[in-house]
C-alpha cells in the first residue's frame, strides 16, 4: 500500500551474543534424528520474522545458530521478539551429506505466529532422510 508505515526491521543478533547476555532466548529448537533414535547436532538453523508484505521477500533475518551436540539451539534469537510471524529453517541436507545419506529435504522451513512475547517457544523438529514432523514444545 502506497503510503504504508512498514514495521522497523528486527536486529540480526548472532545466537552466541545473545547466550552472553541472557538466560534463554523466546524461541528454542531442537532436532532428534529420528531414524537413528539420536539428536541432530551441526544442523544450521536461521530465524526469520515476516515483514509486512506478502511478495515472497518479506522476511528479515533475526538469529541463527547451529544445533549443539544434543540437538539443540537454547540461545536462538533475543530474549524477547515482537508478536508476529516468524520462521524457522534447518539446513538438512548437509547434515545427511556428511553421513553419505540421500535425503529427500535439502532444507525445512518451518513457519509459525508467536502471538504472545511473554511466553517462551519451543520449536521441535522430528527428522529422518524422507519425513519430518514438527510441533509446538514446551
Amino acid at each position: 500500500m502506497a503510503g504504508a508505515a512498514s514495521a522497523p526491521a528486527p536486529k540480526v543478533v548472532p545466537a552466541a551474543a545473545v547466550a552472553a547476555t541472557a538466560d534463554r532466548s523466546q524461541i528454542s529448537t531442537h532436532i532428534l534424528d529420528t531414524g537413528k533414535g539420536k539428536p541432530a547436532g551441526g544442523v544450521p538453523v536461521t530465524l526469520e520474522a515476516k515483514k509486512g508484505n506478502d511478495d515472497g521477500n518479506g522476511w528479515q533475518k533475526v538469529a541463527d545458530g547451529v544445533t549443539n551436540s544434543d540437538g539443540r539451539i537454547d540461545d536462538l534469537g533475543p530474549k524477547t521478539l515482537d508478536p508476529g510471524v516468524y520462521r524457522l529453517t534447518f539446513q538438512t541436507g548437509d547434515y545427511f551429506a556428511k553421513q553419505k545419506i540421500d535425503t529427500f529435504y535439502p532444507s525445512i522451513t518451518i513457519e509459525f505466529t508467536l502471538p504472545d512475547n511473554t511466553q517462551h517457544y519451543h520449536v521441535p523438529l522430528l527428522l529422518s532422510p524422507f519425513a519430518y514432523s514438527t510441533y509446538r514444545g514446551s
